[in-house]
């Protein structure tokens, strides 16, 4: 069957509350350069190699968004080395919800972000 849907991810939408604290946040975890005089209402997008994007939305100026952040991870951070990133944000002052977890053939850890969204890391 034929679909005009293709079958690829374009990109991850974000929801948050507080749209500088959360580009400082992305930015900085990902050790990307940012200017906050330069962020506009109502989205930011971080820089993302590939194809897949990342979008912060806050929605539109004067509102705030309340958020309902989920149990589990809404989207993984690739990393060949998952004790030097673990090291990171451990460092940097991430809040890690999770220690590394190592299974057959990945390891993993999660962090939160600023809205409390849970965020994994993992290899493989």
């Amino acid at each position: 069957m034929s679909s005009p849907i293709m079958n690829k991810m374009n990109t991850i939408f974000v929801h948050v509350s507080d749209l500088e604290r959360s580009v400082k946040w992305y930015a900085e975890l990902l050790g990307q350069e940012y200017d906050l005089t330069a962020v506009e209402r109502p989205v930011y997008n971080i820089k993302i190699a590939d194809h897949t994007g990342l979008t912060l939305d806050a929605g539109p100026e004067g509102i705030t968004k309340r958020q309902s952040s989920s149990m589990y991870p809404i989207f993984n951070f690739h990393t060949d080395n998952i004790e030097e990133s673990y090291a990171y944000v451990k460092e940097s002052g991430y809040d890690v919800e999770s220690e590394i977890t190592r299974l057959d053939d990945f390891s993993f850890f999660t962090i939160c972000d600023p809205d409390r969204n849970i965020i994994m890391i993992c290899t493989g």
